[in-house]
């Protein structure tokens, strides 16, 4: 096993890395004593504390003032868990008993579930999993790393892409990585056509001209274009076939989530 380092990580080969990491997943059940939580999500990637390449959470070190802020750009789709359900063949018929376990995984405690029901009281079972997983591992992080940077001095910004994909009938919402086609403009890939189609309409086309150049804006100035994101208003650019400027849109589940720790699986190496 290589050591936790910078030095090491380099030495490795991608490809090596990419087979362990599907192994990995593969395997997460069997891991369940040493990764807890992890384990139930579906995915291995998380930070991991090593002391060298990461010492601390990047939330903590920057409320915490052991590190600067700097100029970030950040953000998640709405309906991050959607692509899973889908995909996984899960869409339609998730249980009483599965929201149950969801909420007991991944809401804060120790009120979490209760919140989450208070918040939706109309959702049903699908609903409460597909929202609670959306939360706790993409949207909060993301919202909370934006306000963590901004509080320690940095400029925040933070966009929430709202558009759906047209695909499925729109059955993927705005899902997990629809982003990244059309950020990178890659509309022509096999990720892009199973997710825009063969042939992007015109609207979505301009989506990804406009997000492709609010990233470079970014990259070449350190300004993204749309105001910044910081704790008094929480301004967040809500990508769209119109995109505005709002105050963060996913309200009800920032209240749940403020004053926990976003942080779950957090987890430290050891040799």
């Amino acid at each position: 096993m290589a050591t936790p380092t910078a030095a090491a990580l380099r030495e490795i080969d991608p490809w090596r890395l990419a087979a362990g990491l599907t192994a990995f997943n593969a395997g997460l059940h069997a891991h369940r004593e040493d990764w807890g939580r992890l384990t139930e999500t579906g995915t291995a990637l998380c930070p991991v504390i090593d002391g060298e390449v990461l010492p601390e959470t990047p939330w903590s070190a920057l409320t915490g003032g052991r590190a600067s802020g700097i100029e970030l750009l950040t953000g998640h789709t709405r309906d991050e868990f959607r692509l899973f359900s889908v995909m996984g063949g899960r869409r339609g018929t998730f249980t009483g008993q599965d929201a149950r376990a969801a909420l007991e995984l991944l809401a804060p405690q120790p009120h979490g579930a209760e919140a989450y029901r208070a918040a939706f009281p109309r959702a049903d079972p699908e609903e409460l999993v597909e929202t609670v997983y959306s939360d706790a591992l993409f949207r909060m992080p993301s919202q909370k790393l934006a306000e963590a940077n901004a509080a320690a001095g940095g400029t925040s910004y933070l966009f929430e892409l709202r558009w759906t994909a047209p695909v499925l009938d729109g059955a993927l919402g705005a899902c997990h990585s629809l982003d990244v086609s059309l950020a990178f403009g890659t509309l022509d890939s096999p990720v892009g056509v199973r997710l825009v189609g063969e042939e992007p309409a015109p609207e979505t086309v301009a989506l990804s001209d406009e997000i492709r150049g609010a990233w470079i804006r970014f990259v070449t100035t350190g300004d993204a274009g749309w105001a910044a994101h910081r704790p008094d208003r929480r301004l967040t650019r809500v990508l769209d076939a119109e995109s505005e400027t709002l105050p963060h849109p996913e309200q009800a589940s920032r209240r749940i989530w403020e004053g926990h720790s976003i942080a779950p699986f957090d987890l430290s190496w050891s040799p």
